[in-house]
């Protein structure tokens, strides 16, 4: 699985976080809510622990993780979250799949429809071009002790799928079932990690240019800018 843009939406990201805080502090906060229904144990829920890790990798305060996490368990009121799964076409044919956390599904669904028709898209299937992995990203500086040859053979006799060093740092696919356990693993080696999650990851990507991506990055800030828009995919570089 060569090719592909996870440093640059990493960098993206954290560009948001520091343009919009309180946004991207609800998105979180319903991140880990969904989470939280499986149970309000970081220890033992992994799910709920990746998302406490994202909140605070962006310094979310501490009470407002308590109040999602009780949000989530049933132990304060609010109306109730629930995930919902969008996918189309974006602008110079590009593929998306969005992951949405809302408390209100035809509000949501609107919102997602028009945003695609606003930059020239549509909503339609796209699911399969797609599969879905665990995606761990490692910074280089967090390796820079390690050979990295024995490193990936490590990790292969651990069952991960690929093992991609870049000069950002090292991108790790796992099955989904195995990101908990390369995760742990990791950690136990001191690696830490700069993200680690379930994604969808595109099967064949492709790269774009000149007004084709000005375009595409137009509309990634416009998804960015919806609250209820937790995650997206897309096939591009």
């Amino acid at each position: 699985m060569s090719g592909h843009s996870k440093w640059a939406t990493t960098k993206r990201a954290k560009a948001v976080v520091d343009a919009k805080r309180g946004a991207v502090f609800t998105k979180f906060a319903n991140v880990i809510t969904i989470a939280a229904r499986k149970g309000g144990d970081p220890t033992s829920n992994f799910s709920l622990r990746m998302a406490i890790d994202k909140a605070r990798s962006v310094n979310m305060p501490k009470d407002n993780i308590e109040r999602a996490i009780k949000r989530g368990t049933g132990e304060s009121g609010g109306a109730a979250i629930e995930e919902l799964i969008y996918e189309g076409i974006g602008p110079a044919q590009s593929q998306f799949i969005v992951k949405c956390l809302t408390d209100s599904k035809n509000r949501t669904a609107a919102a997602i429809r028009h945003l695609f028709d606003k930059f020239g898209g549509s909503l339609g299937a796209v699911m399969w071009n797609f599969v879905i992995k665990g995606v761990i990203a490692i910074n280089k500086q967090q390796i820079a002790n390690n050979n990295l040859d024995d490193l990936e053979l490590e990790l292969i006799d651990l069952g991960i799928d690929d093992f991609i060093a870049e000069d950002e740092g090292v991108i790790i696919y796992t099955q989904p079932g195995d990101l908990q356990k390369v995760k742990q693993w990791l950690e136990n080696k001191h690696i830490a990690t700069e993200s680690a999650e379930i994604e969808y990851v595109a099967k064949e990507k492709k790269e774009l240019t000149g007004e084709d991506k000005v375009k595409f990055d137009n509309f990634i800030e416009a998804i960015d800018d919806n609250e209820e828009v937790a995650e997206y995919y897309t096939n591009i570089v």
